[in-house]
């Protein structure tokens, strides 16, 4: 596909003209406080550079998920204060999305200067499955910015057939950011340009959220690590007893199918071989390190234990390509992070091309205190990587391709 991009953009002399950018600044937030800024950081070097040139650039994103309608939890104003902070300049934030306060804030913009737009969210139409009410909002989003341009650098949420990332990159001359095209960049090395061995470590809570991405990775890769809450599923498709561990009882049969096909491919599927068995879902819990094929009745595994970190860093050590999306256990919790801990401090070790695949395990890598210059990527768009791994187009990235 052929897509223009910031480059073609800038060439065309931006100078005193609109541009309409789609960032991810979906951050998590603790009350006003913004707990993790990678997405605001990985946001600002499309954001410099057309500023520097001297665009008239607003700025659109979403936070959380508001339903359709204005909700403070929900505002940008902790965003704006941290791009105001990181950018050196002030970034207003208009009050709406392309209301008065909108049309105010964008028509008294200068040359060089950013405007943040407020939660495109809080307008039911952004998420709309209609798509003529979609296009309602991109046409107003579009008049906001007459004569202006869009630049897609939202990675995050090129998966989504959206109002503010799909039907407004119809509505104006649009163009692939940065962000957008460094991430495709790697996705392609896990894709088209392989190194082998390829291992892919998948975790977090539910299996029902990877299963295309898994089907798609048992043709793909050689090695395939499960931790996390899915692991328990797969422990329970093998007979095993998981006791009050998470279980999605309606995936086993899916999970079973899985196991069968990784051994008819000669993927090597390897689950945990010991867990931290907790008395409750707890920060403060009591836990016991058990097998994995022994887990007590009145027990939840929260983490996987030293053998399996063992295991699971033995079986990264001559990877050549790794993929990590999940993260081993609840890592938000001290006591249940080691697992976690684990497989990013043997990707950091490794010589691999090392990815991290968003969300959770970007989260973690941040939270842990580890160098994020130690891994190859560490992507800012968990969903539509995965999307990606999973063989279906993005429609974010396609309607860009001219």
């Amino acid at each position: 596909m052929t897509v223009k991009t910031l480059e073609d953009l800038l060439g065309e002399d931006v100078a005193g003209r609109y541009v309409l950018v789609r960032s991810d600044l979906n951050v998590p937030l603790d009350g006003e406080t913004i707990t993790d800024d990678g997405r605001v950081r990985a946001a600002l070097p499309t954001l410099k550079r057309l500023a520097e040139a001297g665009a008239k650039v607003v700025v659109t994103a979403h936070l959380g998920r508001p339903k359709g309608e204005p909700d403070a939890k929900y505002s940008l104003s902790p965003v704006a204060q941290r791009l105001s902070e990181l950018l050196g300049v002030d970034v207003p934030l208009a009050g709406d999305l392309v209301g008065e306060s909108a049309k105010k804030v964008v028509g008294e913009l200068a040359e060089g200067q950013v405007a943040l737009l407020e939660n495109v969210r809080f307008d039911a139409r952004e998420t709309s499955k209609t798509e003529s009410e979609r296009a309602e909002l991109a046409a107003e989003l579009a008049a906001l910015v007459p004569g202006g341009a869009f630049v897609s650098d939202g990675f995050g949420v090129v998966h989504r057939k959206q109002a503010s990332v799909y039907e407004v990159a119809r509505a104006l001359p649009a163009y692939a950011g940065g962000l957008v095209l460094a991430e495709l960049e790697v996705l392609k090395k896990l894709t088209d340009e392989l190194a082998r061995p390829y291992v892919v470590v998948l975790g977090g809570a539910k299996v029902s959220d990877k299963l295309g991405v898994i089907a798609n990775l048992l043709t793909k890769v050689d090695r395939l690590l499960i931790g996390g809450g899915m692991a328990y599923t797969f422990l329970k498709a093998q007979g095993y007893e998981v006791g009050q561990s998470l279980l999605q009882a309606d995936q086993l049969d899916q999970v079973s199918g899985f196991l069968a096909e990784a051994e008819k491919r000669g993927v090597e599927l390897v689950l945990p071989v010991d867990v931290l068995a907790a008395t409750h879902f707890a920060v403060d819990a009591e836990f016991e390190v058990v097998d994995a094929t022994a887990i007590p009745a009145d027990r939840q595994g929260l983490d996987i234990g030293p053998k399996t970190r063992e295991l699971f860093a033995g079986k990264l050590a001559d990877a050549a390509t790794v993929f990590w999306n999940g993260p081993m256990g609840v890592f938000e919790f001290e006591s249940f992070a080691e697992g976690t801990r684990a497989v990013a401090e043997a990707l950091v070790a490794s010589d691999a091309f090392t990815v991290v695949g968003g969300g959770d395990s970007a989260a973690a890598v941040r939270q842990l205190g580890l160098p994020e210059d130690g891994f190859s990527h560490i992507s800012t768009g968990g969903g539509a990587s995965l999307e990606y791994l999973e063989g279906k187009e993005l429609p974010g990235v396609a309607v860009l391709d001219n």
